[in-house]
């Protein structure tokens, strides 16, 4: 409750509007910075295509850096298809351990108020002993490829 009545007097004191100047403000800054810091490397840049077309000419130059940029760019986009693939397994297990994690939270939660109602053992064993019957019928319809061996030699 604490934190709601401090929330509600940050908003009506102001200090909501202020933060969000200061963030806008610090955003802007660094906008600006980072123009400058492109500028900076374009120049970067520009001085060792000058120094390179004056040791190489200018045409190897323009190659060189051509394809120097071509590769930086396939090297970026290859990475990043790498760690997207894999970020994408890593946020599936963890959904995965989340959605079991809230499973049995949700389970163990509701057990008492099954054990107390009516039904009470047979509502909790009827479920359970359905997902046993499924968990042995999974198990004896999966035909791997050594099953698939096996079965077809006498």
């Amino acid at each position: 409750m604490g934190t709601l009545v401090s929330l509600i007097s940050g908003l009506a004191s102001g200090e909501a509007v202020a933060a969000l100047q200061r963030a806008r403000l610090t955003a802007i800054l660094y906008g600006l910075a980072g123009v400058f810091a492109l500028c900076g490397v374009g120049f970067l840049i520009g001085a060792a295509y000058i120094w390179l077309a004056a040791l190489y000419g200018p045409l190897a130059t323009s190659l060189g850096f051509g394809i120097g940029f071509l590769v930086i760019a396939g090297l970026i986009v290859v990475i990043h298809k790498l760690t997207t693939s894999m970020r994408a397994r890593r946020r599936a297990r963890r959904r995965k351990a989340d959605m079991t994690a809230v499973g049995v939270t949700a389970a163990l939660a509701l057990l008492p108020a099954l054990a107390k109602s009516k039904g009470g053992l047979g509502t909790l064993l009827a479920p359970a002993i359905a997902l046993a019957a499924y968990a042995i019928y999974r198990e004896n319809v999966k035909a791997g490829p050594r099953d698939k061996d096996r079965s077809e030699t006498p």
